[in-house]
């Protein structure tokens, strides 16, 4: 739900994004929000799928993982030279992927361990 919602306002607030972020081009955070919104439907679908496919559990967390080493590498490097407020949200929204990613791990290792595996 997350990404989707966050996917959403990324895309219809880009503009907004790119201001508060001090970037000048606003396509990055619609592009960002077009991912978002995809991943948020594989996520959907995979939570309603039973039994669970591990594999793509697994590649959601990858996913996941990816995304707060991109962030850390952001955060170390300024590669973009955010504002503030670009970090403090760049910071906050890892935080919270590497919580999910976390807890579809723990998920899939619950899984694993009834599945007998």
């Amino acid at each position: 739900m997350s990404s989707g919602a966050t996917g959403l306002l990324m895309v219809f607030f880009s503009t907004q994004l790119a201001e508060w972020f001090g970037v000048s081009e606003s396509s990055g955070f619609a592009g960002v929000g077009i991912f978002l919104v995809a991943f948020a439907i594989l996520v959907f679908a995979e939570a309603r799928s039973h039994p669970h496919r591990k594999g793509r559990l697994r590649l959601i967390i990858v996913m996941d993982i990816m995304w707060v080493i991109g962030s850390i590498i952001i955060l170390l490097f300024q590669p973009f030279s955010f504002t503030s407020i670009g970090n403090v949200l760049t910071a906050g929204v890892a935080l919270w992927v590497a919580g999910m990613a976390y807890f579809q791990f723990a998920g899939l290792k619950q899984l694993q361990k009834e599945a007998g595996v």
